[in-house]
């Protein structure tokens, strides 16, 4: 009964906070008056002022991208830079020494594509400085980046062209200063970042690390300290600011943990209050963004046609895990074990955490994935391999999903025998192309580089367990990677150059190799005309295209990875159930 709660108050308070906070990300996406305009109103002007952005100027696709690759590289290079330099600079009490090439290329491109893989102990690897200038910052503007992308699909999809223009011809607007504007209808990447930066993730991050130090998470620049256990043992508690940090990495789907445990760790997730809230939180944002997107499109049902398949795909995982590690293990002769969990939460707790936050793009965890069941383990697993789509990450997530639309539409249509269409717009062979390369792109990076893993010494090297299990550690590891997601197996070493240079290289096919063909998609959709609906359009706002949806996904996800997962976790299973360990 207590786990059937449980899933309640989780899934209850996930439903009933959608539309609140997407009503409000509405306003501000569309640039409305909101409740926090007249508190930081202000600080949005001042950044456009001291940038120099003209948040009246409307860029087309190709520029939008520009400034999202020139401003994350340039991100990029900040954080590598202060990792190799941090045994130098200040807030560094541990006395940390300065990261080696390899894991500081990894670790800038993880937290500058909302990866936050991490092949390190944050608290005996990165300095205060690092962990606040660097990564925190950094757990800011990457999600924001994957809401501007968003925000731009969402604008190229409603954006109309008039009837008596040609499809890709442009109207020229004029705004108010005698200094003409070409209107491509996708807005302005400066001002969509600023806007999901101070209205949205700022303001939910300060709220919510407030919390977290009220339940007892540490916010400190203290040294460590030294003391002693009561069995008489010298020991060094880490210290640091890290409740700031967990806040936005929950609720930016980050994942990133302080401590090297993540939320494992007592002062990161020190109560059961709290280990509620920021499972919640890490869900919080990709499901409201459902709401928006039906609000900003002008019909809320396709925005909860969206939300539910996404919810019914996350039940569905967490009822097979659930069963999977309360059912019997007879190759250890137990049900329900508590190997890897955390004693505070439980299983239950456990296995939520572990399903929400491989479908959220996260990462972070609360218990060890490499403990879970092999069906469980499977099941984290499968949720990456879908693309991160079922609430994925903050907007990449959801522009994810509408990729599968777009294949779902096209496959519909020729069911039909209709040219497919949605939201009123006529989809063709170029967003077909485009939608199939962000599909398919990271699926192939996962499936190349595992391969190459499991025939080098390099890669087997540092592999702690034989057979199908640890197939499913490397695999699990660049699956993680390309989905952008973060969590690890980790029953294998990859602080090595060969491991952090593939798996970066993932990392960035993962979330550029998906960016670049959605904003393809975005520029091509704004320049389109709105076909009137008609009694043979395709309706794509009720269950049957919900069926249909997820049926593509699953579809997709399984016929893709069925082959590899067959000798991993499913071949695992088999054994266990059969009484048989490696």
């Amino acid at each position: 009964m207590s786990t059937f709660i449980q899933l309640a108050l989780f899934l209850g308070a996930l439903i009933l906070l959608t539309p609140v906070l997407g009503k409000y990300m509405k306003q501000v996406i569309s640039g409305e008056n909101h409740i926090l305009t007249p508190l930081l109103g202000w600080l949005e002007r001042s950044i456009y002022r001291v940038c120099g952005i003209d948040p009246q100027e409307d860029m087309n696709w190709k520029k939008y991208l520009a400034s999202l690759l020139w401003f994350n590289f340039f991100g990029f290079v900040i954080v590598f830079a202060l990792q190799l330099t941090q045994a130098w600079l200040p807030f560094n009490p541990a006395k940390v020494p300065n990261t080696s090439w390899h894991l500081a290329l990894n670790t800038a491109i993880s937290f500058v594509t909302n990866t936050n893989w991490q092949s390190y102990s944050g608290e005996s690897t990165m300095s205060y400085l690092t962990q606040m200038a660097a990564l925190g910052v950094q757990n800011f503007l990457s999600a924001a980046t994957g809401l501007a992308v968003l925000i731009a699909l969402m604008k190229g999809l409603v954006h109309k062209v008039a009837h008596n223009m040609a499809p890709r011809q442009w109207a020229t607007i004029d705004n108010g200063k005698n200094a003409p504007h070409t209107l491509f209808g996708l807005g302005n990447f400066w001002v969509d970042l600023t806007r999901s930066v101070v209205y949205i993730l700022l303001p939910l991050s300060i709220v919510f690390a407030l919390v977290l130090v009220g339940q007892g998470v540490v916010q400190t620049f203290s040294s460590y300290t030294d003391t002693t256990t009561l069995e008489g043992v010298k020991q060094v508690i880490p210290l640091g600011p890290a409740a700031s940090q967990i806040a936005i990495k929950q609720l930016g789907t980050n994942g990133g943990g302080f401590f090297g445990v993540n939320s494992a760790h007592p002062f990161e997730n020190p109560t059961p209050f709290s280990n509620f809230l920021e499972m919640l939180a890490l869900l919080l944002i990709p499901a409201a963004l459902t709401y928006t997107y039906g609000l900003f499109i002008g019909s809320k049902k396709q925005g909860w046609t969206l939300f539910g398949a996404m919810l019914i795909i996350l039940c569905v995982g967490l009822g097979v895990s659930l069963y999977a590690e309360y059912a019997a293990n007879l190759a250890l002769h137990i049900a329900g074990s508590m190997e890897g969990k955390e004693t505070r939460f439980g299983i239950v707790n456990s296995i939520i955490w572990s399903t929400s936050t491989t479908v959220a793009s996260n990462g972070s965890v609360n218990a060890m994935h490499d403990s879970l069941s092999p069906l469980a383990g499977l099941v984290a697993m499968f949720n990456m391999m879908l693309g991160e789509v079922v609430f994925g990450g903050v907007g990449s997530g959801l522009y994810g999903m509408i990729a599968f639309v777009i294949l779902t539409v096209f496959i519909a249509g020729l069911m039909v025998g209709r040219t497919p269409e949605y939201l009123g717009k006529k989809i063709e062979s170029f967003e077909v192309r485009m939608a199939l390369i962000a599909v398919l792109a990271p699926a192939v990076c996962i499936l190349a580089f595992t391969a190459i893993a499991v025939s080098a010494h390099a890669g087997l090297a540092g592999l702690n367990n034989k057979g199908p299990h640890g197939l499913s550690e490397i695999l699990y590891a660049f699956t993680s990677a390309c989905a952008n997601n973060g969590s690890a197996f980790a029953g294998l070493t990859t602080n090595t150059p060969f491991y952090n240079v593939l798996l970066s290289i993932c990392m960035l096919v993962g979330r550029f190799g998906v960016i670049i063909p959605m904003m393809a998609i975005a520029g091509s959709m704004a320049g389109k005309k709105v076909t009137p609906v008609s009694s043979g359009t395709f309706h794509t706002d009720n269950g049957m295209f919900l069926i249909l949806l997820i049926g593509v996904i699953i579809i997709v996800g399984g016929l893709t990875f069925f082959p590899a997962l067959s000798l991993g976790p499913i071949l695992e299973h088999l054994l266990m159930q059969a009484g048989m360990t490696f």
